[in-house]
C-alpha cells in the first residue's frame, strides 16, 4: 500500500539518536521506516565494545516497537522492520519490504553503527577479523543500503541522505583508548563513511539527490548510559556535557524542512553548534550556572 506521504527509512531507530530522529521526522509529517536489530523491548545483544568485555548479552532501555509508538503518536504510520548491519540480506529485506508496502524511500537516515568488540580496541590490539566486522557495519553495510535506496530515488529524481557522522571520523582521538579515546578501527570506519555524502552530492546534485553529514558531537544515549554508569569516570568527564538525542534530530528535521538546510546539500552539520546558533531545542543548552543570577542582579541594579 502506497503512502502520498513521504517517507524516510532510519536505521538504529530503537533508541538514542534514532528515535529521536524518527519521532522528530514523524513531526515534520513523514512516514517512517524504522529499523535495527532490536525489535521487543527486553531482547539482548553483544555490545561489549572491545575484545575484553565481548560475548556478555545485554538487554538495553529501547525496541523498534517503542519507537513507532512514538512516532504514531504524532499522527505519522510506522513500519517495524528487523535489521542488521552485519547480514545483508537483512537490509535487503527491510529495502524490498518497505518499498512493496510504501512505494518510495524520500529520506534515508544512515544512523545505525556496528556495536561490539572491536569498537574500542587499539590500534596493535584489535583482531583483524573484528576490524573488519567494524567496517563492514560502519562502512561497507551503509554503502550498500545507500546504493539500494539511491537506485530508487535517481528512478524519481528525488531523494535525500543523512548520514551520522562522527567527530571520531574527522580528527584524532584527545587520548588513549579507553582514556577518553576512540578505537583505530572505529575512526577508520567513520572516516570512509564521512566522505560518502560529498560524493553523492557531486555526484548527483543533478539528478535531484541532496546528501549530507550530522556530527552529533557528544550525546549521552541510553546505551552509553547503560554500559558506561553515571559514576563511571569517563562518563563524568565527556559525556555528561553532551547534547541530549533530541540536538542531532532537530537538526535532522531542520535540515529537510527549511529553504536553507535544503540549500546546503554536500555539507556537514556539528549539531550542538547548529542546533544552539538556531535555538532548534527549547530549553537548550541550559543557562550556565550563575548566568540566571548575574541577570537577575542586572536587572535589581536598574
Amino acid at each position: 500500500m502506497s503512502t502520498s506521504a513521504p517517507v524516510a527509512f532510519v536505521t538504529g531507530a530503537s533508541r538514542g539518536i534514532g528515535k529521536a530522529g524518527s519521532i522528530a521526522l514523524a513531526k515534520a509529517g513523514y512516514d517512517v521506516v524504522v529499523t535495527a536489530r532490536t525489535l521487543h523491548p527486553g531482547e539482548t545483544h553483544d555490545y561489549g565494545s572491545s575484545v575484553a568485555t565481548a560475548g556478555k548479552q545485554t538487554a538495553l532501555p529501547g525496541s523498534l516497537e517503542e519507537t513507532a509508538r512514538e512516532v504514531e503518536k504524532h499522527g505519522r504510520r510506522a513500519l517495524v522492520l528487523r535489521l542488521d548491519l552485519l547480514d545483508r540480506a537483512s537490509i535487503d529485506a527491510a529495502v524490498d519490504r518497505a518499498l512493496a508496502e510504501w512505494g518510495r524511500i524520500d529520506v534515508l537516515f544512515n544512523n545505525g553503527i556496528y556495536q561490539g568488540p572491536g569498537v574500542m580496541d587499539s590500534m596493535m590490539e584489535v583482531p583483524e577479523d573484528k576490524l573488519r566486522l567494524v567496517l563492514e557495519g560502519n562502512f561497507f553495510a551503509q554503502l550498500h543500503l545507500t546504493r539500494r535506496v539511491l537506485k530508487t530515488m535517481l528512478a524519481s529524481k528525488s531523494g535525500t541522505v543523512v548520514n551520522m557522522t562522527s567527530n571520531a571520523g574527522q580528527y584524532d582521538p584527545p587520548n588513549k583508548t579507553g582514556d577518553g579515546g576512540w578505537g583505530f578501527a572505529y575512526g577508520a570506519s567513520k572516516s570512509a563513511f564521512h566522505r560518502m555524502a560529498g560524493f553523492i552530492h557531486v555526484e548527483h546534485k543533478d539528478d535531484g539527490i541532496r546528501a549530507y553529514n550530522i556530527d552529533p558531537g557528544y550525546v549521552p544515549t541510553e546505551s552509553q548510559l547503560a554500559l558506561r554508569g553515571k559514576d563511571d569516570p569517563i562518563y563524568q568527564q565527556y559525556i555528561a556535557h553532551g547534547a541530549p538525542p533530541e540536538v542531532p534530530a532537530a537538526t535532522l528535521a531542520w535540515i529537510l524542512t527549511t529553504d536553507e538546510g535544503r540549500a546546503r546539500s554536500g555539507q556537514t552539520f556539528h549539531a550542538p553548534r547548529h542546533a544552539k546558533e538556531h535555538a532548534l531545542v527549547p530549553g537548550w543548552p541550559p543557562p550556565k550556572p550563575g548566568k540566571d543570577a548575574r541577570k537577575d542582579a542586572g536587572k535589581d541594579a536598574r
